[in-house]
């Protein structure tokens, strides 16, 4: 069995983060701008997060799942991580 490549991983473990939180951000009828503006994130970085393309801190990902009223732990079980 061929093991993918920890940057293949990293990229859908991402994308699978970005996802859970798009889906509960819509859930909440949030825009991106009004989440960015409820977690102190910028609009512009909260589409990149979404789209997978960028790595969270902790304390991005714990101000986030705060806006969303979610907690991180329920947050990385929606995305199966």
């Amino acid at each position: 069995m061929q093991r993918t490549s920890a940057k293949t991983d990293d990229e859908r473990h991402l994308l699978a983060l970005g996802k859970a939180i798009r889906a509960r951000r819509k859930e909440l009828g949030l825009s991106q701008e009004g989440l960015a503006l409820r977690s102190g994130i910028d609009r512009s970085h909260m589409g990149r997060i979404e789209r997978g393309e960028r790595n969270l801190t902790v304390l991005n990902l714990i101000r986030l799942c705060s806006a969303l009223s979610y907690k991180p732990s329920a947050l990385m079980a929606t995305a199966d991580l």
